[in-house]
């Protein structure tokens, strides 16, 4: 054989580079990673995301059509009111009065919707403080249920002896909205469902707005 064409002649490198060794292996890896490692973003896609609320807050839907209410009941001494929406009202509808309350708050039109107002005369305005409970069966928006609601679930049966248990008028609450411009860090509060100030809440129970 012809000395000029020995592979393994001395003084020269036998093979590949090994720089293009190493950049065969790395492309190697590279697509071995591509083919059996999954995509995190393709994972995530049709996942349930890890705060729902983040995404859309309960009850948000644009084209949730606006209900109809009117006041049920009132109750003067505890600043508390109750409106009567139809049974078929869906939660982004209640959610969508609620919305609505808190804006005719902001802008001083209330009365202008019908509510009554709960702190006549007062500095503030006439709905400085006020409790807006929602039901649709008419059963609950009476005196009787809000003021069991008011006192809360830990009221004294003795104290108050009462014909609807907090337990009962809790859960056909559809919605609370609350003012208090006193409290100037936190005006309004919104919630689908009830809670009471010592976090007793009933089972369809979603903060909508404020502190909880």
């Amino acid at each position: 054989m012809d000395k000029d064409h020995n592979p393994y002649e001395e003084g020269k490198r036998a093979g590949a580079h090994p720089a293009l060794v190493i950049f065969g292996v790395i492309v190697g890896l590279w697509a071995l990673i591509a083919v059996f490692l999954p995509n995190p973003k393709k994972d995530k896609q049709g996942t349930v995301p890890e705060n729902p609320e983040a995404v859309q807050r309960i009850g948000d839907e644009p084209d949730a059509p606006p209900i109809m209410f009117s006041v049920a009941a009132t109750v003067p001494d505890m600043n508390a009111i109750s409106l009567l929406v139809p049974p078929q009202a869906t939660a982004s509808q209640i959610v969508g009065l609620i919305k609505k309350l808190r804006e005719a708050r902001l802008h001083n039109t209330l009365a202008d919707l019908g509510i009554p107002a709960t702190t006549p005369g007062h500095p503030l305005g006439s709905h400085a403080i006020a409790d807006v409970y929602i039901f649709s069966d008419r059963q609950y928006a009476t005196a009787e249920a809000i003021r069991v609601l008011a006192r809360g679930a830990h009221a004294p049966g003795e104290l108050y002896p009462q014909a609807i248990p907090f337990e009962s008028a809790m859960e056909h609450v559809r919605g609370h909205y609350r003012i208090d411009l006193h409290d100037t860090g936190n005006p309004d509060q919104g919630s689908l469902g009830f809670a009471d100030e010592s976090g007793v809440h009933s089972k369809q129970y979603r903060r909508v707005f404020g502190n909880s």
